[in-house]
């Protein structure tokens, strides 16, 4: 079942790339003969043309985060396998990926500027400042809960910890040596590479590492702090963007882990977990709108939209590079999504610690095949999973600093608007309000705020399609519909199973307000156009 399940959707992704991707490319009439933003803007501190592969590593390891393991595990312990997995196949080819390329190829044909811009041009001057605001509390949440969760495995394994924070040296070293000493890309990639590989088995068997590195996961939320603003306000390519190039091969290894598990452990794995169990979940949930938000980053993600538009769309190279980049990149992030289901098909369900559990001893199960040590291969899996959630917390951290200078026109430099970033998520982190930190009370409204960015970037995608190209956008407004009155019943039942909690469903309540104030000055663009 496992082979079967994971040829599938091999097959199914790169028929969807040649076809679907060259679909969007002759609509969008990608041509290399026109300058990008990156060329046109080249200042060496946002806008740096980038060479595709380091573009893609980059963009893949800042849009993965923890979703495309926590949600379609958490889905399928839900539901069972079968929901999940289909999801992820149809709504990372046809919704997904569509989302992702749109942003990155609208952001370019608007200065490498956010969907804000986009929105500002073909909808109008308030709606941009309403999706704004929308989006920049989305990632300040994003920041908060990622910074919470890196901290956390950094302290539950000294060598995860070890190993993240040398490829963060590393990744200085290799953006100055590429882009100031001319050093081949190929070169440092051949060097660095085997380095952060290594690093996770010698960090499990130095006892020095176990030792110096084991530190609370308060000692590393202040240290991330200091990263995620250095990584914001340095050079895109001094920091970010190498550490993320760097991290993205540890997520291509877990995934050649994960692919060599599904192929050849359909022998020697049992799938323990129910196909189907039901339109709802164990605790009454309804399949429907549940399963299209918690599945989110595997199938769908707004905040996909927002690293399209925001640090890859300043660094492509050449136009056609965005189908590659936006549209590929999602696809593989569909891969990871079946991968992680079928972590959780050989465990029987949801094992003690989660889906983070779930997925890095099942990865470590997937590693035993070839030869690796299950306690490394969990390490392995842990550490990719810490990959994910470090690239889109320091992404997210740069992104919010874009949001909040584009709503201010520029007036806010760098520095400042970073630090007013940090410290609202820093302020979600450390207060705590009936014991809990603040991030747990408004978290569970993140799954659908998240899909409702996704709903609202479609929108002003179609819209600039419509008025802008002149072209039907009929294959951006169908999902945008979907992903809007499927996002906007989640928010409903969230409300209504939450009275209690004022805070909870006032945010919901906001959301939902300023979701339809978008969506009026739309249709009111429309109208006129």
């Amino acid at each position: 079942m496992l082979t079967t399940l994971f040829v599938i959707a091999v097959v199914f992704f790169v028929a969807a790339f040649m076809l679907y991707g060259k679909f969007q490319k002759n609509l969008y009439g990608l041509d290399d003969k026109n300058d990008t933003p990156a060329k046109v803007y080249f200042d060496g501190m946002d806008y740096v043309p980038t060479h595709p592969a380091v573009l893609l590593g980059h963009h893949f390891a800042s849009i993965a985060g923890a979703g495309p393991i926590v949600g379609p595990i958490t889905a399928a312990s839900m539901f069972g396998w079968l929901p999940a997995y289909l999801w992820c196949l149809i709504g990372s080819a046809f919704l997904g990926g569509v989302h992702d390329a749109g942003a990155l190829v609208s952001s370019i044909r608007h200065k490498g500027l956010s969907v804000g811009e986009v929105v500002d041009h073909w909808i109008g001057h308030r709606a941009k400042k309403i999706f704004l605001t929308f989006t920049w509390l989305a990632l300040t949440l994003v920041i908060a809960v990622f910074l919470e969760l890196a901290a956390n495995t950094f302290a539950a394994d000294p060598a995860v910890a070890f190993s993240g924070l040398l490829y963060i040296g590393l990744a200085v070293i290799f953006g100055f040596l590429i882009y100031r000493k001319g050093v081949s890309l190929l070169v440092m990639t051949l060097i660095m590479v085997p380095i952060v590989i290594g690093a996770i088995f010698y960090g499990n068997s130095a006892e020095w590492v176990q030792q110096s590195f084991a530190f609370p996961n308060t000692v590393w939320r202040w240290v991330l702090i200091v990263y995620i603003f250095a990584a914001s306000v340095l050079p895109v390519w001094l920091l970010l963007q190498p550490r993320d190039y760097l991290a993205s091969y540890l997520l291509y290894f877990s995934l050649f882990i994960g692919a060599v598990g599904m192929v050849f452990g359909a022998k020697s794995f049992e799938v323990a977990l129910p196909a189907f169990t039901g339109f709802s979940g164990p605790k009454g949930e309804p399949l429907w709108p549940l399963l299209f938000v918690v599945v989110a980053c595997g199938a769908i993600s707004g905040f996909h939209s927002l690293v399209g538009s925001g640090t890859t769309a300043k660094q492509l190279r050449k136009e056609t590079d965005a189908i590659g980049v936006g549209y590929g990149a999602m696809l593989i992030e569909g891969l990871v999504a079946v991968i992680a289901i079928g972590t959780i098909m050989i465990g029987g369900g949801m094992l003690k610690g989660g889906p983070t559990v779930t997925y890095g001893i099942g990865l470590g199960k997937f590693a035993a095949l070839i030869g690796i040590p299950e306690k490394i291969g969990t390490s392995l899996g842990l550490l990719a999973l810490n990959s994910f959630i470090l690239t889109s917390l320091d992404t997210a951290t740069r992104l919010a600093r874009y949001q909040l200078q584009e709503f201010t026109d520029m007036k806010v430099d760098r520095y400042t608007a970073t630090a007013i970033g940090v410290a609202v998520a820093g302020v979600l982190v450390f207060m705590k309000t009936g014991g809990k930190p603040a991030w747990q009370l408004i978290w569970p409204v993140f799954g659908a705020s998240n899909q409702l960015v996704a709903a609202l970037a479609l929108l002003a995608i179609g819209v600039w399609i419509i008025k802008g190209l002149k072209k039907s956008a009929n294959f951006v407004m169908i999902p945008m519909v979907f992903m809007l009155v499927t996002t906007i019943a989640a928010l409903f039942l969230l409300i209504k199973d939450n009275l209690s909690n004022l805070i909870l469903s006032g945010i919901s309540v906001v959301l939902l307000l300023l979701a339809v104030m978008l969506v009026k000055e739309a249709w009111t663009a429309l109208k006129k156009a």
